[in-house]
This record gives C-alpha cells, structure tokens and sequence, in this order.
C-alpha cells in the first residue's frame, strides 16, 4: 500500500561490471499502485501525482496488471527527445490546465521494477528475477506504458551511456544482479555525464544558517552578448561559504540597477516574463533574494547536461576560478553537444 518511497542509487565515476544496466530517464521517479480500478501514481517523496496525470491513470488501467505495483519514470517527448520543462508544467492547482497538457502534451510511463504482482509481494526477490517476472508481466504492452531495455552486457551499456544523452537521458543506472528492493536506500549505481564550463559568475544567493554564501549565480553571454543565467552552484563547506563572501565583497553592488539581471528585483517583469529567481509554484515562499556582483569574475564549473541547451539541469559543481579567462569569452559556444538520437529507438 502507499506511500513506498523508491530505491535510490549514488553516483560513481565509471560503469561497474557484472551487473543489470537501463538508461538513466530524466522525469519524475514514480510508483504505480494499481488494484482493479483504482490507480494511484506515488512521487519519489511518497506524496501523489495522479490527478496530474490522467491521460496515464487511464492507459494503466488498460495496460498493467490487475493488482500490481510498479517503479519507473513518468516521461515526456517531444521531437524524439524528452522534454523535462513539459513535465514540470503538469505540476498545476488547475484541473482544467491539466486537462489541456494531458491532450497537448502526454505523459508516458517507463517501467523498471515490478515491487508487487497479485497478493505477493517481490522486495526480497533478487532484481534479476524481479526482472524476469516484469518483462512476463507486461509482455506485449504498448505505449504509452513502456518496459525499460535493460541489459547485462558491459559494452552495450557503454554504448548507450554514450548514445542516448542525444535523447535526453541522464546516463546509465547498474543493479546488482541479487539485489533486493531496499526502499529509499541509496542501493544502485549512477553514471552520468560530466563537462566542464567556464562562466561568469553575476551574483549569489545566503545560505538559509546565515550570511555566508548559499550558491553562486551563472551566467553565460549568448549570441547577442547578454548575459543569461543558466543555473547555481552550491555545494561548498561551511568555511569556504564564509570565505566566498570575503572574496566576492569589493565586486558587490550596492544597487543593482547596471546589472544584466536588474529586472529580476522588478516584480511586474516577472509577470510578464518568466525569470530566473522568479518564485514559482516549486520555491513557494522560499526566499530568492539575491547579492549583485559585478559579472567580471570567471570560474569553471562542472555539470552533466544542458536543459533545452540553455541552462544546467541539475546544479552545477564549482572546480576552480579562472583569473585567465574573460567574461565576454565565457559562450554557450563552448558547450558540448551530444549527438542527437531519437527516443523511439529506445522505446521502440
């Protein structure tokens, strides 16, 4: 019965060998709880997604098991490629917005782990047999409910680690072979891209302890030469927040009124057009105030993938300032682009 929060994995630098391996699908992580009619999508904090999702809510009950309980993505595509900035925009208190997305835009369910089939429940079945019993299960299912390629060959996931970024997925997951479902446990394993960038750092943000530095703000020049914000930066020790803040002290700016991003302190420029540090129905009332600084420091950031080529998707990692380099010369030119590739090949 819900909430069953998933099984989660950490990050390691390369591939480990002798295990399962799956793409890495950039969506909401969710569990589906299915008995007869009813349906019920659990979010990865165990709160619900159904009433977001009711063009999937029907195909499940078309397509799955009876009784049965399922872990995967909810994915969106357009073009041949996921499309995570679609998702977000399901999150709506509008029924009737909803509606619409659900026929412009529809979701699909990726599955990867069959938790329970019918009375019994399949936690303490190794994950190579939980494989086997979910592939008979949804044999022949079709779209937009969809079973997750999974292989045990090392070359092949290499392969797709490779390839499949060019649909808009995030690396490649590997499972222990005798793996238990171990509910909201870090048990897999994560591959994911990494690149490096050179950015101009325009600003940042307090830590909620105090005034240290809580992130960095990014920014890259795009054709026109403005300065974009394209994501933060913010894992760093409580010492060195402290430092940042010395650091960054003769760049700051008392008004913010000659910065590239003056219009984010203006609430009617939010209204009319949607920036960054804006609140949102995903900050709330967490606070998005911000310190000026004049953009004329560089650092190199690492990050895995662009979101619609124009900012990170996850946050970035800082790695080091670059006193060489010049803020006009930090581009999104300089950013790696993967090799398109088309989702139906994956999904077939």
């Amino acid at each position: 019965m819900p909430p069953v929060k998933p099984m989660l994995a950490k990050s390691v630098a390369r591939i480990p060998p002798d295990m399962q391996y799956e793409a890495k699908w950039d969506g909401f992580r969710a569990i589906v709880f299915r008995d007869g009619a009813e349906v019920e999508l659990g979010s990865r904090t165990g709160k619900s997604l159904t009433r977001y999702f009711p063009e999937l809510v029907a195909a499940l009950q078309d397509r799955v098991p009876e009784r049965c309980v399922l872990d995967g993505e909810i994915v969106i595509a357009r073009d041949g490629r996921l499309d995570f900035d679609a998702l977000t925009e399901r999150i709506h208190p509008a029924a009737s917005r909803v509606r619409t997305l659900a026929e412009r835009t529809p979701a699909s369910f990726v599955a990867f782990d069959l938790l329970a089939l019918q009375d019994e429940s399949l936690l303490d079945v190794p994950q190579n047999d939980r494989r086997k019993l979910l592939t008979r299960a949804l044999s022949g299912v079709i779209a937009p409910v969809h079973v997750a390629p999974a292989t045990t060959d090392i070359e092949v996931a290499q392969r797709w680690f490779e390839q499949y970024e060019g649909a808009g997925l995030d690396g490649v997951i590997a499972k222990p072979l005798t793996l238990r479902y171990r509910p909201d446990e870090r048990a897999m394993f994560k591959i994911k891209h990494e690149r490096t960038a050179d950015v101009v750092v325009a600003g940042y943000r307090f830590h909620k302890s105090g005034p240290v530095v809580g992130s960095l703000l990014l920014g890259l020049h795009d054709d026109e030469g403005t300065l974009q914000h394209v994501g933060v930066s913010a894992a760093f020790p409580m010492k060195r927040r402290a430092e940042l803040v010395a650091e960054l002290e003769p760049l700051r700016m008392e008004d913010a009124g000659g910065h590239p991003w003056a219009a984010w302190s203006q609430e009617a420029a939010h209204e009319s057009a949607r920036l960054p540090g804006a609140p949102s129905r995903w900050s709330g009332k967490k606070d998005l105030s911000w310190v000026a600084i004049r953009p004329e420091r560089v650092a190199e950031v690492a990050y895995d993938h662009m979101e619609n080529g124009v900012r990170f998707r996850h946050t970035a990692r800082f790695r080091r300032w670059r006193p060489d380099r010049e803020p006009e010369s930090c581009t999104y030119a300089q950013l790696e682009e993967p090799v398109r590739y088309d989702l139906n090949e994956i999904l077939g």
